[in-house]
């Protein structure tokens, strides 16, 4: 069993949560996308957003680590019951990336994959291809993130 056959498309799995800081939000972005709104707090203000938000690439960023322990954490289960977990692969890449609203300090950003398709590569067939849909809803369960990705999986 590797866990290819028991996906289940239109599933929508909540992989995490994480609550953003003022100090996480100027971290990321001064290191990774230093623009105003990001790491001035006083130039934020003045901007379109009001105040200081996080870099949509925070955001996504925040996402991959909580898939990874998500699917850590699922595997880990699965050992502890006697099953072999799926093997993933790389990912062929992500599409569709967009950026409802701003996400701010004190912000708790809820994180969904939805598993869309499903299949199997004619030209490896020890491997699939699983196509989900991400996506970030904030405390009021606003969307603020959402993405379609692909991931390799062993079958």
């Amino acid at each position: 069993m590797s866990g290819f056959e028991n996906l289940m498309i239109g599933e929508r799995l909540e992989i995490g949560r994480h609550s953003f800081t003022e100090e996480a939000i100027i971290a990321f972005a001064t290191k990774y996308d230093p623009q105003p709104f990001h790491v001035d707090t006083e130039a934020a203000r003045r901007s379109i957003y009001g105040a200081l938000c996080a870099s949509g690439w925070h955001t996504a960023a925040v996402w991959m680590r909580l898939n990874v322990d998500y699917q850590a954490a699922q595997a880990a289960r699965l050992r502890e019951e006697g099953k072999s977990p799926p093997v993933f692969g790389p990912s062929p890449g992500i599409s569709n990336v967009k950026w409802f609203k701003p996400v701010y300090g004190g912000d708790t950003i809820t994180y969904f994959n939805t598993v869309t398709a499903a299949r199997m590569r004619p030209s490896k067939p020890d491997w699939g291809i699983v196509e989900l849909h991400s996506e970030g809803v904030n405390q009021k369960g606003d969307p603020v993130i959402a993405f379609d990705n692909a991931v390799l999986i062993k079958t």
